[in-house]
């Protein structure tokens, strides 16, 4: 009875589940910071997209390649069909839920400035589309 609880997939499909919820995020928290962009100075929007940009590479190489790398490495490891939920280890959707939960209270609120706020946003959903991208490498380069 668990098992038919379970919802289950190929570990192909589970890598292409990876990369377009990542993808998904970045996307998303790059839109969230656009619409913020006609409140600013064309020198702010520069500013943004520039200390985003270096976010991001930082993001990328110290962060969430390694974190992407040990998901696909994970997810290779599985047996052929296994949970849809286990693209990411139980403990983080704890953490997603943390910064999510951090994200909304910073949006919603005055508490940091949006102009300070912005780079961050375009960093951290740059790093998440970029890093996205070892999940579909994996997926194109697994046999059937």
């Amino acid at each position: 009875m668990k098992q038919k609880l379970k919802p289950a997939i190929n570990k192909k499909w589970l890598l292409a589940v990876s990369g377009i919820m990542w993808s998904g995020v970045g996307v998303l928290l790059n839109w969230v910071a656009a619409k913020w962009l006609p409140n600013f100075e064309l020198w702010q929007i520069i500013s943004i997209y520039v200390f985003g940009i270096v976010i991001s590479i930082a993001i990328s190489n110290f962060g969430f390649n390694k974190l992407a790398e040990k998901n696909r490495d994970r997810i290779l490891g599985y047996p052929e069909k296994v949970c849809i939920f286990a693209f990411q280890r139980w403990q983080m959707y704890l953490l997603i839920i943390v910064m999510m939960s951090m994200g909304f209270f910073m949006r919603t609120t005055d508490f940091i400035p949006k102009y300070l706020l912005a780079p961050f946003y375009v960093g951290i959903g740059l790093a998440l589309f970029i890093s996205s991208f070892i999940y579909y490498k994996s997926l194109f380069r697994l046999k059937d």
